[in-house]
């Protein structure tokens, strides 16, 4: 147990157009802005030791409700001390709320007014997973920062689709926050929905507003709409929240998605792509995604990247990272993942240190180029 509760704070350091620098303050630690958060879905970011995904210069983990209830339980993980001590993470953790996996994941659900009735991916159970039910979960697990329970379509969809379930998501907010009450030291996000549509999105957020959170996501997106699309809403949706709290948009992304979201005022993100990219052969770099499975690198003494400090590229050559992927040696998945988590928050430092500098500009610039001119495969 932690002897006194810190309050949690967001303060903004500098700007650089809408992009801001800046600062969480949590109980568990400070989270520096624009942050990257790897993905623990199920208590454990895959492939890695915790020391080794805070020594790539993490601040946060994400945590998931859907999976952390069903297996080993939200009750069990209280019983043994909470989600921190469970997976020896001692900084703050996010937990998703589960509305998007319920969405994602189950096939049969039943959703009402009160919640969503579905059966469990894993064995077939069925279970309820309501507003009350989500911040019962995420107490329990002790998550640092908790996301209100929403309802997530895929896209596209149509606009009526869109809507309903845009306004279904906002009384559940109200609900999440009532449920969640007064617990010092931990903060409740709410989540903006609304599709593509500048006026729901609108909506959401005075409804959000109306409600009052300690931070607001940017929800619904990433799943169909393409890049184009996102970041056109994106030039809009972050500042429709308020202005001196963190924004985080969810399940993003591509490291290009990224600069782009920062630009347009983004905080916070999180995403599996470089945890999964790495067990899938895949290094994510300055130069562009290297697909170290082809042919071409079963000779090359290089590393992934020159310039890279991870492990991985100070210790170890294209040519062995292949042969390691292609006779399926799990030391392939760990290199491989502990450089790409390493690439994102080398790429997050940098962000910060140019919105500092007020030269955000030049670094987006230069970031293109790099790609254009590298060792780019498709992601």
């Amino acid at each position: 147990m932690l002897a006194m509760a810190k309050p949690f704070s967001f303060s903004i350091a500098a700007r650089d157009g809408k992009a801001r620098t800046g600062l969480i303050s949590t109980q568990r630690g400070e989270i520096r802005t624009p942050a990257f958060m790897p993905v623990g879905t199920a208590a454990t970011v895959k492939a890695m030791l915790p020391e080794n995904v805070a020594a790539t210069g993490a601040d946060i983990l994400l945590g998931n409700t859907y999976h952390l209830m069903l297996r080993p339980g939200a009750e069990r993980m209280a019983r043994l001390g909470g989600l921190h001590r469970f997976m020896n993470w001692d900084k703050p953790i996010l937990t998703d709320s589960g509305g998007f996996q319920v969405m994602s994941l189950t096939e049969l659900r039943k959703l009402t007014e009160d919640g969503v009735t579905f059966k469990s991916h894993v064995d077939g159970s069925t279970h309820h997973l309501s507003p009350e039910r989500s911040m019962e979960i995420q107490a329990l697990l002790g998550s640092d920062i908790v996301m209100c329970f929403d309802e997530c379509p895929a896209l596209p969809a149509d606009r009526a689709r869109i809507e309903t379930s845009m306004r279904l998501s906002m009384r559940w907010a109200a609900r999440s926050r009532e449920a969640f009450g007064d617990r010092p030291g931990h903060a409740l996000f709410g989540i903006q929905q609304g599709g593509l549509e500048t006026d729901l999105r609108g909506e959401s957020a005075d409804a959000l507003r109306a409600i009052g959170f300690d931070g607001y996501a940017i929800g619904g997106l990433a799943v169909g709409e393409g890049q184009e699309a996102m970041l056109a809403c994106l030039d809009h949706a972050p500042g429709q929240l308020p202005d001196d709290k963190p924004r985080y948009l969810m399940g993003v992304g591509k490291p290009d998605d990224i600069v782009g979201a920062v630009m347009r005022g983004v905080d916070m993100f999180d995403c599996v792509l470089p945890s999964r990219s790495g067990r899938t052969g895949q290094a994510l770099t300055r130069m562009g995604a290297i697909n170290i499975k082809n042919a071409r690198h079963a000779d090359d003494p290089r590393p992934l990247d020159a310039e890279c400090t991870c492990p991985a590229c100070t210790n170890y050559s294209r040519a062995y990272l292949h042969h390691v992927f292609k006779a399926q040696e799990i030391i392939s998945s760990m290199l491989l993942t502990w450089h790409n988590l390493h690439y994102y928050q080398e790429l997050m430092s940098g962000i910060r240190a140019a919105i500092a500098a007020g030269d955000l500009a030049g670094f987006a610039a230069a970031f293109d180029q790099r790609r254009q001119q590298g060792d780019i495969e498709p992601i």
